[in-house]
């Protein structure tokens, strides 16, 4: 028969024991999941001005598929002028309206060329989707 003491001293060591299981590691755990889950989910990129949906994959580069999926990014200027992806000329610049926290973050070459846009503009070239967004081409015209 066990005395309240003792049941007290069985919790207590239980809770001491590293090896037991503690609801941080199972939280720890049930994130990972998700994330995994997640990193296999499509990245729905939504064309507002040319009402169009492209479904790319989890980390895709925007202007690739918007080049693969026939969107037009660039202005007159900017076909004749740009270059070709590395982030050196800003022709690509897009605004995003939804899901912005889906994307990576800002790169080097984006914070030199949109210093004084919005946040929400964002270079096709330098921005991997990571899950839905919608996307105004050639913001501005």
């Amino acid at each position: 028969m066990q005395t309240g003491s003792e049941e007290q001293i069985t919790v207590a060591a239980a809770a001491d024991n590293p090896l037991a299981p503690s609801t941080a590691s199972e939280t720890q755990t049930d994130v990972e999941n998700q994330a995994q889950e997640n990193s296999w989910q499509p990245a729905n990129i939504k064309f507002v001005k040319e009402d169009r949906l492209v479904v790319a994959a989890n980390g895709a580069n925007l202007r690739f598929k918007a080049l693969e999926n026939g969107i037009d990014l660039y202005t007159l200027m900017g076909k004749m002028m740009n270059c070709g992806g590395y982030g050196q000329c800003g022709t690509c610049i897009v605004e995003i309206v939804e899901g912005m926290e889906n994307l990576s973050p800002r790169t080097e070459a984006e914070n030199r060329k949109l210093k004084k846009r919005p946040d929400s503009y964002r270079l096709a070239c330098q921005t991997l989707v990571h899950g839905p967004v919608s996307v105004v081409t050639k913001p501005g015209k």
